[in-house]
């Protein structure tokens, strides 16, 4: 059986270097300081490292892998890193690629959470906001763009995607209803036109050429990756611990009506309800935090998804802000502990909100790379694809809209943001540069235009 720390063999026999685990972890914590652009800009940042400059992974499995993460509740972006660094390096490489995705947005949440919270409005992030905004909006098309190019082979395919943006865009059928839809048109496609719905639509690998990948297309599945059905058994058991004993101790210690217990089971209960990202499940935890806790105000709830929107990391990060604000004005631990108790809430909705995400990887990564060349799961999974190529463009245009006209479009057009994204566009699409160049340069752009018109 390969092991996937070994080069699978180039055309030239030559072997590839391997990927060490610490090459790995440097590429993950990298990464979870410049995943800006939410989960379509983070998925198209992990695609050009991975496949195509670092090559450690196919295209095919690259996409095999994200068909899976995109049908599961959580971000679809940190389970992506999950799977690929649990395919590489077992169970601690996955361990270690999800948490290094999320922990640097916790921290620097928690910073500006604090901020925030104490001393009330601030120039300096409200500036860096502004020009960050429409360049995210940017990245978000760019990345409907990329990823609609590989996986839009097809007139069918295509027609799956201007399906799917009609339901969710005109009549706001919910996501999960449309992942349905299209996993039984592409089961059934698969069995009538298996051209039309094999991997990559059809026509295999895109129209660029990559040389060989550590994990290839026929780089066999590893030991470790390899179901059994014990494995599962244990996976679950240990995800049932690892939630029901914080709970429980919670619970013991404070009571279930406590904020931190109810804080516990409350994103519990989001964390399975999010089916197409972050946004699927907001109004859930608006009405929750909001209106049943009193955890945060309506306008702190707005101001810190503009806090999760920029900042790295999934931007279901904002739990951390709600639970930094909740812990905060409740004040826990105490009037002389406000900060800790802030800390301690945000980390623990972050632990109970990305928890069940690690469990489906570790758990269901086995059965998804014994199929990857089985066309009676690669066909779902295919027209899945297509059918979240319209979701993400419905989202570049819930941006575009808030970030154009904040104030709806009775309200005045913001030409300045407009201009922002348009620079930020022809920066990513005309002259390819990096994300992460964009959003720094659109960040101190926005940050002099708001002290210039101040």
């Amino acid at each position: 059986m390969t092991d996937l720390t070994k080069p699978a063999p180039a055309a030239t026999d030559a072997p590839l270097p391997p990927i060490g685990f610490w090459e790995a972890f440097r590429f993950w914590l990298k990464l979870g300081f410049i995943s800006f652009g939410g989960p379509a800009g983070q998925i198209s940042i992990m695609h050009q490292e991975l496949v195509e400059n670092r090559r450690w992974i196919s295209e095919r499995r690259f996409l095999h892998a994200l068909n899976y993460c995109m049908v599961l509740p959580g971000p679809e972006a940190q389970q992506l890193a999950t799977y690929i660094g649990w395919l590489m390096h077992r169970t601690w490489g996955g361990i270690v690629a999800g948490a290094l995705f999320v922990l640097p947005s916790l921290f620097i949440l928690i910073a500006l959470s604090w901020i925030y919270i104490a001393f009330g409005d601030v120039p300096l992030v409200s500036g860096l906001f502004y020009g960050i905004k429409p360049a995210v909006t940017a990245i978000v098309f760019q990345a409907a763009q990329r990823i609609g190019s590989r996986a839009l082979k097809n007139r069918l395919l295509w027609a799956v995607a201007a399906a799917s943006f009609v339901a969710i865009f005109a009549l706001g059928v919910p996501f999960p209803a449309i992942i349905a839809a299209a996993a039984v048109l592409g089961y059934l496609g698969g069995r009538v036109a298996p051209g039309q719905f094999g991997a990559g639509g059809g026509h295999g690998q895109s129209g660029k050429s990559f040389a060989p990948a550590r994990i290839d297309d026929d780089t066999s599945t590893p030991e470790h990756a390899l179901f059994r059905w014990r494995r599962l058994l244990e996976v679950g058991i240990a995800g049932v611990l690892l939630w029901a004993i914080p709970l429980a101790v919670l619970t013991r210690i404070y009571g279930w009506e406590h904020t931190l217990t109810q804080m516990g089971w409350f994103f519990t209960k989001a964390a399975l309800l999010t089916f197409g990202g972050a946004y699927a499940v907001l109004p859930y935890v608006y009405q929750g935090a909001v209106g049943d806790f009193g955890w945060l105000t309506p306008t702190q709830m707005i101001d810190g998804l503009a806090l999760g929107e920029t900042t790295p990391g999934p931007l279901i990060m904002v739990v951390a802000f709600v639970g930094f604000v909740g812990g905060y004005v409740k004040a826990v631990f105490g009037p002389d502990s406000m900060f800790l108790a802030g800390a301690v809430a945000a980390s623990l909705v972050t632990w109970f909100t990305f928890l069940p995400s690690f469990i489906f990887i570790l758990a269901g990564g086995p059965l998804v790379e014994t199929t990857h060349n089985d066309l009676k799961f690669t066909a779902p999974l295919t027209a899945i694809t297509a059918a979240v190529v319209g979701v993400i463009l419905n989202l570049a245009l819930f941006f575009g809209y808030h970030v154009l006209w904040p104030r709806g479009f009775t309200g005045s057009f913001d030409w300045l943001s407009a201009l922002i994204a348009l620079g930020a566009a022809i920066a990513l699409f005309r002259f390819k540069h990096n994300v992460i160049h964009v959003i720094a340069g659109c960040a101190m752009l926005g940050l002099l235009l708001k002290t210039l018109l101040a």
